[in-house]
């Protein structure tokens, strides 16, 4: 590396490091500004509480990502309809990915997520009402998520899950999917919709909160997927063809994380 190029890297860096830390202090200040409003939240019925929350939420990602100079970009190949229930999955290798999916889903929706976050102080206010808490340490704990999950269905609420569970590390397109959100959805009969996350490691990869840079932020709408010719004992088979259908569209498009050597000698699962 010339002498110019390794200047030109490290003043790169010495901006993004400053840049990262005025979104993060602006994370911050939005958050303090939203706890009154949060408290006379807590003062509704639970049905008032999701309904602002949700609201809170997605106008925190709508001024967080305007004045950090990132923008969303929807790119439709079927368009969700009203009045319906999904269950939403999407691919999972960023912290972007909570702002990406606020903008990209201005449908009723409940993200299914750790039980224990509910017990921070104030965030956790917030969290108990966007999530349905999930126990993952039981038999007990994990049928009372199911019956919760079904109960939202069926008030025309949609589901998000991250089938990966955990970021995608890798450089393949996705890692393999946990059968949650696919029993789920034959057990309702309700849609998969599958949603693509194409930049938001590019915005914020998953290895450094000092990552962070500005741009576009695209979000890839797929056609939905019907349960209606599953079983569960096909639940394996339903669950393949959704993984094989995202993975092809996220090589078509190019996502970026993608490395061809990876991808070519693995196996899907």
């Amino acid at each position: 590396m010339s002498v110019v190029g390794f200047v030109k890297k490290i003043i790169f860096r010495f901006l993004q490091i400053f840049y990262s830390i005025y979104a993060l202090l602006l994370f911050l200040i939005i958050m303090i500004l939203v706890v009154p409003v949060v408290i006379l939240i807590s003062f509704l019925n639970k049905e008032g509480r999701e309904i602002s929350v949700m609201k809170l939420a997605r106008s925190w990602a709508d001024v967080w990502l305007l004045m950090v100079g990132i923008r969303h970009v929807q790119i439709v190949e079927q368009p969700i309809q009203e009045h319906r229930s999904y269950i939403f999955i999407s691919n999972h290798n960023s912290y972007m990915d909570i702002p990406e999916l606020l903008k990209a889903i201005q449908h009723p929706l409940r993200v299914l997520g750790k039980a224990e976050m509910g017990t921070i102080p104030v965030f956790g206010w917030i969290y108990n009402a966007a999530v349905v808490p999930v126990w993952r340490d039981s038999p007990e704990g994990r049928s009372r998520s199911l019956k919760m999950l079904r109960e939202v269905l069926q008030k025309e609420i949609s589901i998000f899950i991250a089938p990966e569970g955990t970021f995608n590390m890798t450089g393949k397109p996705l890692i393999k999917f946990f059968d949650g959100a696919f029993r789920l959805s034959i057990e309702t009969q309700t849609p998969i919709k599958p949603l693509l996350f194409l930049d938001a490691s590019d915005r914020l990869h998953w290895s450094s909160i000092f990552s962070l840079t500005p741009g576009r932020l695209r979000t890839v709408y797929l056609p939905e997927i019907s349960p209606e010719s599953y079983t569960l004992e096909q639940l394996e088979t339903y669950k393949q063809f959704v993984y094989t259908q995202m993975e092809q569209k996220l090589l078509e498009y190019r996502a970026s994380w993608i490395r061809e050597d990876e991808t070519a000698s693995s196996a899907h699962y």
